[in-house]
């Protein structure tokens, strides 16, 4: 199985799901329940989906010759999209957002403790307003491959868009990946539902608690094997034990990750499939592909926050998201191109969802160096 690109499709890594705001809390003592406890407080850009894209952009330039665009396609706030926005550029991501004048974006509380292990409270906000009314046929042009969060699946009309985008990518002979996101959103939408939408996947990326959740077995190399009966390429995470890599029902390879102090271990899985992706659309096998996704994901955990350090030179100079909207139509478009709730649209340097860039003048990538 090979990516798109191998069909005459396009070049394009198309990444959908939520851009989120991380409010991430390390503290070094216990938590203190019904007092205060003493932590180190950011504001960050994240989500899942917006780190995945992140960390391919940054990854993909290291396969300059075979560099992609990669295209960021979600929903958010009105307050927050210009902040969003800007830091996925800057990150060398094309932002495709739809903005949303009644649901603020996904925000995410992130609790790390010494261990760098972190536990997450999470508003999905405009998420679960994410649906089908968003989806345009154009998005695919240009595209190779579609990645999808799995956070896609657990609300009604994110999962029918997931559904939607999965049939469209097939039909256009695009391949498709999956990141399973959440073992505990998987117990709560069950584990029967979930494997149903894996249909039309090509690749799955879990992590191994979701792996032994979703094959119900207690072995995660058992489980990574099941798991590929059903989807031709199956990657696991495993942390500081790197991945597991299986295809046609075995265990073709185990990938060791580098030994390094973890500071924060949020979007480290995140990074792990940016780095997959960049290296597999660029014409490595799997199991180099996992090797290069275990570069990403070490990096990861010793960084603060789910994405990779942006240069100075293109740093966002507002560090923190506005806590009101702006008032009127959306900067940079003409008065009668405002976009409402429901009409996706790229950042003011590009154009709506509905009139997307062909192959041949998509913009590129922004230079990043990190």
């Amino acid at each position: 199985m090979t990516p798109g690109r191998e069909h005459g499709v396009g070049r394009a890594l198309l990444v959908i799901g939520e851009v989120a705001t991380d409010v991430i809390a390390r503290h070094s003592a216990p938590l203190a329940h019904g007092t205060d406890t003493a932590a180190r407080i950011r504001i960050l850009p994240g989500g899942a989906a917006a780190n995945v894209a992140c960390w391919a952009a940054h990854e993909s330039r290291a396969h300059e010759a075979s560099a992609h665009e990669v295209r960021l396609f979600g929903r958010v706030g009105r307050a927050e999209e210009q902040w969003h926005s800007a830091h996925l550029r800057a990150a060398g991501v094309r932002p495709v957002l739809v903005v949303d004048d009644s649901a603020s974006t996904t925000t995410v509380v992130a609790l790390v403790d010494t261990s760098a292990e972190r536990t997450f409270l999470t508003d999905s906000g405009a998420l679960q307003r994410f649906g089908t009314t968003d989806w345009s046929p154009s998005l695919l042009d240009g595209v190779a491959h579609v990645h999808l969060s799995g956070y896609l699946l657990f609300s009604d009309p994110s999962r029918q868009l997931a559904r939607l985008a999965r049939e469209s990518a097939r039909a256009r002979g695009v391949t498709v990946s999956m990141d399973p996101a959440s073992a505990g959103f998987i117990r709560q939408q069950g584990v029967v539902e979930v494997l149903a939408e894996l249909d039309a996947v090509d690749v799955l990326v879990p992590n191994a608690d979701e792996a032994r959740l979703l094959a119900g077995l207690p072995d995660v190399a058992a489980s990574a094997a099941a798991l590929s009966r059903s989807v031709p390429l199956v990657v696991v995470t495993l942390g500081p034990g790197g991945a597991l890599v299986a295809a046609a029902g075995a265990v073709i390879a185990r990938v060791p990750a580098h030994a390094v102090e973890a500071v924060d271990s949020t979007g480290a899985g995140d990074a792990f499939t940016g780095g997959f992706l960049a290296a597999w659309l660029s014409g490595a096998d799997p199991v180099a592909a996992a090797s290069a996704g275990c570069r990403a994901g070490t990096a990861a955990v010793t960084l603060t926050g789910g994405r990779p350090p942006l240069p100075p030179a293109t740093s966002p100079t507002e560090t923190v998201p506005p806590n009101t909207a702006p008032a009127g139509p959306n900067p940079g478009l003409a008065p009668d191109q405002t976009v409402p709730s429901g009409t996706a649209r790229s950042t003011p340097s590009d154009v709506t969802c509905s009139n997307a860039v062909p192959p041949d003048t998509a913009q590129s990538m922004p230079p990043h160096a990190g």
